[in-house]
């Protein structure tokens, strides 16, 4: 293993979906969202299939031993994407990823009430102050004007993204027990690029070759970073590679500034810096608790 490099791929795989998002952004005055999630999956694929020759893995990478585990892989998926790429519209885009941040607090609770996993005092105290700052981002959306009320169902989608993203991981952790990571990637695309022709009947449009040239880009960015991810947990431990998610937010920020004239408030700095303490803490906790389980390891009986 490498950690260099695993920490090298995971950054450039949060940067080019950052990348991925302003052009989404980019376009969602003329594209509702159910239009750009077909984009963003369906020229994904391509780059997918490509990956998975060049390591010789189309075998592997189209067999689906659990097929309804990736149909409902997809729903969640889509319906996450089609809101966060919603929000997008309606919110400046550091606003969206501070509020994103949500997603892996979220994943906590659901893995202790779907999982059974145990949830301890110390993860239970982060994910409370986490949602702390998730409301401190919030707050200035909490008004009863006109303008408000718009950034506040951006807002809204923002979290019901998240919560999605949420049930999306706890989701792959049971579908890893049956399949392997290239099917899970590849069965995505395919089937959040069929649910969202589902969408067609709501209003997809022709908004111009520009338009069309960057939701074209967003799917092969996405692809190509979807890969750069795979391929960063190869060369270094999850563990290490989670903090770095977190970069998000500085490249949201300066997208946001250059692209679209956006500078985050003082609430969404303060929120957001809460929101990654308390994630950076999940994670230390986390890695000390494997560190200690590998320790124990040696000195179990065969029952574990």
């Amino acid at each position: 293993m490498s950690p260099f490099r695993g920490i090298l791929f995971k950054l450039s795989a949060v940067f080019l979906f950052t990348i991925m998002a302003s052009l989404i952004k980019a376009t969602s005055a003329d594209v509702p969202p159910g239009q750009a999630v077909f984009f963003r999956s369906f020229f994904a694929i391509p780059v997918i299939i490509t990956w998975l020759a060049l390591r010789g893995d189309l075998t592997t990478g189209f067999r689906a031993s659990n097929p309804m585990g990736h149909v409902w892989r997809g729903i969640i998926g889509v319906t996450a994407m089609g809101c966060g790429f919603a929000a997008l519209g309606l919110l400046p885009l550091p606003e969206v990823t501070a509020l994103g941040y949500a997603a892996p607090l979220l994943t906590v609770l659901f893995a202790a009430a779907l999982l059974g996993e145990r949830l301890r005092l110390f993860r239970l105290s982060a994910v409370g102050v986490g949602l702390v700052g998730v409301v401190i981002v919030l707050w200035p959306r909490l008004s009863i004007d006109e303008v408000e009320t718009v950034a506040l169902i951006g807002a809204g989608l923002t979290l019901v993204s998240a919560a999605f993203r949420a049930l999306a991981q706890i989701h792959i952790r049971r579908l890893v027990a049956t399949e392997e990571t290239s099917a899970i990637v590849f069965y995505f695309s395919l089937t959040a690029s069929g649910f969202a022709l589902l969408t067609i009947p709501f209003g997809w449009t022709w908004p111009g070759w520009t338009a069309i040239a960057m939701l074209i880009g967003a799917g092969l960015i996405g692809g190509v970073a979807q890969i750069l991810l795979t391929t960063s947990y190869k060369h270094s431990e999850a563990a290490l590679l989670a903090p770095f998610d977190y970069a998000s937010i500085l490249f949201a920020i300066l997208f946001g500034y250059v692209f679209f004239d956006e500078t985050p408030t003082t609430m969404v700095l303060i929120g957001s810096g809460i929101v990654v303490l308390a994630g950076i803490l999940i994670i230390w906790r986390e890695r000390q608790l494997g560190l200690r389980r590998g320790k124990a390891r040696p000195g179990m009986t065969p029952n574990g």
